[in-house]
């Protein structure tokens, strides 16, 4: 697929539509056929308003897209999490380098409004966020602007009640641009980056990860399970029935020269925590690396993504995956194509918002979009 905006298709009262085919019959034109005679005209013009009333109603069926309250700052490489019906943002990148963020702010989809919260202790990118029993921890992420970049094994911990921040247990191992999961009450982070050596201070002195560990809150440790099928960075993830999707992203090698490489891969890796195994899916249709996932009802929604080889480019592509019958579909494109964006599900509604509008980290935007699903297939 190439990239489109559906804006361009069809644009009203900051509404973006699917692409579909439209056919207006207006009565002037409708009684413009009585040139024909009354009495087919007369015929005909039921036939007519009717096929215009079926297509506006297979229209409505469609998801679109439309416009939702911007955050307060604009950044890039975010891991979103959801705590009792509100979104979580921490930390990230902004446009300029060195710039990356100890900002935290919160969004209440019911009033369409973002609220400042208290900072990160200590400013992170490609930091995740997970949700347990009313508080949010935030583990991992980079320190640093590129290319001095450097994985923390850092746990922060915020408790919404209060609005403040407290230490938890580190990782084994600093670890970055992973992903991470909740099932029953624990964390799992998988993937991402490792310091190939303990002092790795910038971007080309870390390696993928198939590192699979879990956080039990309730013993504040950590524990190794089923390593990763695939060492990838930039993937994005969620749960559907108690087991975690794992999907896109990308893989690190340097070339002859020492340079890096980065190549988005399509894979879905499936995560059982109850059995500690992994299985693979029917990968994406086009490989996206620096991509956001959410799920909503047995269903994996993911969106843009960025690419590095044979060519940079940024994705507008949007796709749904069908845990029951292991397919995919297109979806509405993005409106603003980008990567290291977030998105989270509420309702039939989806929203994806900041992330970077150019490959790399110089380009963050704060523009908020929201995915809306009709009734009917958001409870399918």
């Amino acid at each position: 697929m190439t990239n489109s905006n559906p804006k361009d298709d069809v644009a009203q009262d900051n509404n973006y539509s699917h692409p579909a085919t439209r056919r207006v019959v207006s009565r002037r034109s409708a009684l413009g056929l009585l040139g024909f005679g009354a009495a087919a005209a007369a015929a005909l013009l039921p036939n007519l308003f009717k096929t215009s009333q079926a297509q506006n109603q297979a229209q409505s069926q469609l998801p679109s897209w439309t416009k939702a309250a911007p955050p307060a700052i604009a950044r890039q490489e975010l891991y979103p999490e959801v705590l009792d019906g509100k979104f979580y943002v921490v930390g990230g990148f902004l446009s300029q380098n060195p710039g990356f963020t100890d900002h935290f702010e919160s969004y209440d989809p019911a009033r369409d409004a973002w609220t400042v919260l208290k900072p990160l202790p200590d400013a992170r990118h490609h930091i995740t966020l997970s949700a347990v029993r009313g508080l949010l921890y935030g583990v991992g992420g980079f320190t640093g602007g590129f290319p001095n970049w450097q994985a923390q094994p850092t746990m922060f911990i915020y408790d919404p009640a209060s609005n403040t921040w407290t230490s938890g247990t580190d990782l084994p191992v600093a670890r970055a641009e992973a992903v991470s999961a909740v099932v029953d009450n624990k964390i799992y982070l998988i993937g991402g980056r490792v310091r190939a050596t303990e002092d790795a201070r910038l971007f080309n002195d870390h390696i993928d990860s198939v590192r699979n560990e879990v956080f039990d809150p309730l013993t504040n440790g950590w524990s190794v399970r089923a390593d990763a099928p695939t060492a990838r960075n930039s993937a994005a993830s969620a749960t559907i029935d108690g087991k975690i999707y794992v999907v896109g992203g990308r893989n690190f090698s340097k070339n002859a020269d020492g340079t890096a490489r980065q190549v988005n891969v399509p894979n879905l890796e499936v995560y059982d925590p109850n059995l500690d195994r992994w299985e693979t899916r029917s990968p994406m249709p086009q490989a996206q690396g620096g991509l956001a996932a959410t799920a909503l009802n047995g269903k994996l929604y993911v969106f843009g993504g960025e690419q590095w080889v044979p060519e940079q480019k940024v994705f507008a592509e949007s796709w749904v995956y069908d845990s029951k019958t292991d397919k995919w579909e297109a979806l509405p494109p993005l409106p603003t194509p980008r990567h290291g964006l977030g998105a989270l599900a509420v309702g039939n509604r989806i929203s994806v918002f900041g992330g970077g509008t150019k490959t790399g980290g110089s380009a963050a935007t704060a523009v908020h979009e929201v995915l809306v699903l009709p009734i009917e297939r958001a409870t399918q």
